[in-house]
């Protein structure tokens, strides 16, 4: 599997291209100004758009790249609303940094603990609350990776003072899903550099939180 990573947009969300030798491949998080994702995936068979969660600057060059590549679009079902809605999805209150971001519905629903296999990449959807209600992150065991959206940062975690997040659901979430994963697993964020569970663990400060 090959993985391409680039921070798009004024907010530098970190969006994702997933590919395999047959040059398939999965897109996640296709963010603000995404030029450099559309142009990498030029010449790829792109079989799903795989969104961590629904606020802006994760969504905001959705309609862009779906009309690109054709390819549907998958998200939580508690925030399949937040697509359409720019309230919802917080751009109506960042009028400084984007117009108000409308999204077409989605295509498919995603849940806790289900299997996709696509572009013969299998993962395994972790339900991840905290920073939002519809937070996911992607498990693929067999990469040793998981990419994990807002949940958890280099040093960090995602902030939970927006509408819909709970401090105390998150570092639930994190505790339970992914400091569980083997040390060594790589964890991509939604901003900044990746990580490992083992560094996490071992210095990540909002960690120590009892």
């Amino acid at each position: 599997m090959n993985l391409w990573m680039e921070p798009l947009g004024p907010l530098q969300t970190n969006g994702y291209v997933l590919s395999n030798d047959q040059k398939q491949g999965i897109i996640i998080d296709p963010g603000m100004n995404p030029e450099a994702m559309v142009e990498h995936v030029q010449d790829l068979d792109i079989k799903a758009i795989l969104l961590t969660h629904a606020h802006f600057d994760h969504i905001a060059g959705l309609e862009h790249v779906r009309q690109q590549t054709g390819a549907p679009v998958y998200i939580h079902n508690l925030e399949q609303k937040w697509l359409t809605d720019p309230d919802l999805n917080g751009s109506s209150r960042w009028s400084m940094v984007t117009e108000p971001v409308i999204c077409q519905p989605r295509d498919q629903g995603l849940e806790d603990g289900q299997a996709l296999t696509i572009a013969g990449i299998d993962m395994k959807v972790m339900h991840t609350p905290g920073h939002s209600p519809g937070s996911v992150s992607f498990y693929i065991e067999q990469e040793n990776l998981v990419i994990a959206g807002d949940t958890l940062f280099s040093g960090s975690i995602g902030r939970t003072d927006l509408p819909g997040g709970d401090h105390v659901k998150l570092l639930n979430s994190i505790r339970a899903y992914i400091l569980t994963l083997p040390e060594e697993t790589i964890v991509y964020p939604g901003h900044g550099p990746q990580t490992t569970v083992g560094q996490e663990k071992a210095m990540n400060p909002f960690l120590n939180e009892r």
